[in-house]
């Protein structure tokens, strides 16, 4: 089959990889850099499963900045574009799916297309009925960073919704199935080895937005119980192995931070805080404003920690932007909430980040030589602890509490 895949980003070039095994695929992308790399077979995303594939598998793939030719030749397009939220508007911005969507129909009325973006409950239905002859379907993702073609080959589960009037009239089960063989395919996997959930659309762009909001709930969670702990002199990590030894409630996402953050959780639990308008909830609004609680008390802790030190004009240092280890992704990492706070409090800040080739980021010195940055630092900040900074640990401020053994 020939199959157009839209955005090379986590989700587009992990599915690209993954149905290239068995199919001819064209990734397409507008940025020109990122296809020039996938054509040299490097990945442009840090993800050690994806490089590797890209340079031993044997791939029929196609990586171009030609999105008409692509969609003319395909019979599937998958769409993995960007969903920034909007907080003008509450609301994702669907705009890039939406230009791509006119772009495939009108090169190739008759293809069908999959959406993989995150986009808001109710979004595939009225897209079905702006284009009533299109077949449009919405599969969420379930992947992690850094490991986003490992999760494609062992998914957890696959979902595909179908738009309503798709179901009244009984269309679409047909490509439903279809792209779900193609996924079994890629993954080397029978149906029968894998949990497959056929529903709405509707439903399924809820279970997307609920299993993430979900798991900002765990994050904000065991940050608030390490906040108690912090706060009343308590052992937190002896607490949470406590309260995670319950098998009902598990040690997974239990790990404090400087709140949760990255390409989905920060805009997800908006955008699910959004579809709420007229629904009774204060547990959905509580998760949103957990994050700001709890940087706004890492930040007070860091600047009393600082104001401590033995310098007049304290100079705190802040490693690495990215999430997590193994990731070069820092959109909405939880730390830039952190810098605001600390600049708003007049503190000087030096960012240790290798993968950035600026002189300055929000207004702060960014620094490359870890050496000079652990000398000129007071106190560095760490949202995860890395084996390099062993050598200055009194220095160091991280809630990071299971990556220290």
């Amino acid at each position: 089959m020939n199959i157009a895949v839209v955005g090379v980003g986590y989700v587009g070039l992990s599915m690209a990889v993954l149905l290239a095994k068995h199919n001819h695929v064209f990734a397409v992308d507008i940025d020109a850099e990122k296809i020039e790399m996938i054509a040299r077979r490097e990945s442009p995303i840090s993800d050690g499963g994806i490089q590797d594939a890209l340079r031993s598998y044997e791939l029929d793939l196609l990586p171009t900045t030609d999105g008409v030719t692509a969609y003319e030749k395909s019979e599937l397009a998958i769409i993995a574009v960007p969903t920034d939220y909007d907080a003008k508007r509450n609301f994702f911005d669907v705009e890039h799916v939406e230009a791509v969507i006119d772009s495939i129909l009108y090169s190739n009325p008759q293809i069908t297309i999959v959406i993989r973006s995150t986009v808001p409950v109710g979004y595939t239905n009225a897209l079905s009925k702006r284009y009533p002859s299109a077949t449009i379907l919405f599969s969420p993702e379930f992947l992690r960073e850094g490991h986003a073609l490992e999760d494609n080959l062992r998914p957890s589960r696959i979902i595909v919704g179908t738009p309503d009037v798709f179901l009244a009239e009984g269309r679409s089960i047909a490509e439903a199935e279809s792209f779900i063989g193609l996924l079994c395919d890629g993954a080397d996997l029978s149906s029968e080895e894998v949990t497959i959930h056929y529903m709405s659309s509707t439903e399924a762009e809820a279970v997307k937005l609920f299993a993430n909001t979900y798991l900002a709930l765990r994050v904000a969670f065991f940050n608030e119980l390490d906040t108690f702990a912090e706060t009343r002199n308590l052992n937190s990590k002896r607490i949470i192995e406590g309260v995670a030894s319950d098998p009902r409630i598990g040690s997974f996402y239990n790990n404090p931070s400087f709140g949760y953050g990255g390409y989905c959780l920060p805009k997800d639990t908006k955008q699910l805080l959004a579809n709420y308008e007229d629904v009774p909830q204060n547990l959905i609004r509580a998760i949103v404003a957990a994050n700001k609680t709890r940087k706004d008390y890492i930040a007070n802790e860091i600047a009393s920690i600082a104001r401590r030190s033995d310098s007049d004009g304290p100079t705190i240092g802040i490693y690495r932007l990215t999430m997590k280890s193994g990731s070069d992704n820092f959109r909405s990492s939880s730390v830039q909430g952190i810098i605001r706070r600390l600049c708003q409090k007049g503190f000087r800040l030096l960012i240790y980040e290798p993968i950035l080739t600026i002189d300055r980021f929000n207004e702060c010195e960014v620094i490359t030589d870890i050496d000079r940055f652990k000398q000129i630092c007071d106190v560095i900040v760490a949202n995860r602890w890395d084996p390099e900074l062993q050598d200055v640990e009194e220095k160091i401020y991280t809630r990071d509490l299971f990556n220290r053994d």
